[in-house]
């Protein structure tokens, strides 16, 4: 089991990986001849704070949908963030998250290398991302994780975002976590 996590987290890894490529060549297109940016939405060396809602739900929940399957089986959170991103396409976040009030403070922390996509002047931009984390609390374990986003600003410096990711965990069940929040960028 061990084995095949390891070799899940290395094949995700390369994957994304590979696809950030194209990010590090893209930032020569992102300011004209004389340095000025072409859309400041978007920022090299931009840092972001996140406070987000969580939920996540198990894999058989995931296979077998149905209303009262997700009522009772969605658990609920509340989280922060931290983002930073080297160039316009790729960033790197730092999080940690809870979903229950009386367990441990921090039940789950993670970081992931970002990629995405401002689209032109529409503030939205489209993400991928993916990394590995710790899980404090019910049961302890290391995990990965990949997923995808969108990311809307309403200014340079504040905007919302919503994500879905499938959580890996090396001793227990995959799960889906998905993400709504704010994001203010400095």
């Amino acid at each position: 089991m061990k084995i095949l996590m390891k070799n899940k987290l290395t094949l995700g890894g390369t994957i994304l990986l590979l696809a950030a490529m194209p990010a590090w060549a893209a930032d020569a297109t992102a300011t004209t001849p004389s340095g000025n940016n072409l859309d400041d939405t978007y920022r090299i060396g931009e840092f972001s704070a996140d406070g987000f809602g969580s939920a996540s739900i198990g894999k058989y929940t995931l296979d077998h949908l149905s209303g009262a399957r997700v009522y009772h089986n969605t658990r609920l959170g509340a989280g922060m963030g931290l983002n930073y991103f080297f160039t316009r396409y790729l960033g790197l976040d730092a999080e940690a998250y809870s979903e229950n009030g009386p367990g441990a403070f921090v039940d789950s922390a993670s970081a992931n290398l970002i990629v995405r996509y401002p689209v032109g002047d529409s503030g939205f931009a489209p993400y991928a991302l993916g990394g590995a984390g710790y899980r404090f609390d019910d049961v302890t374990a290391a995990f990965g994780q990949a997923g995808v986003g969108m990311e809307y600003r309403f200014t340079p410096h504040w905007g919302v975002f919503l994500d879905a990711r499938a959580v890996l965990p090396a001793q227990t069940r995959i799960y889906g976590l998905a993400r709504l929040g704010v994001r203010f960028a400095f």
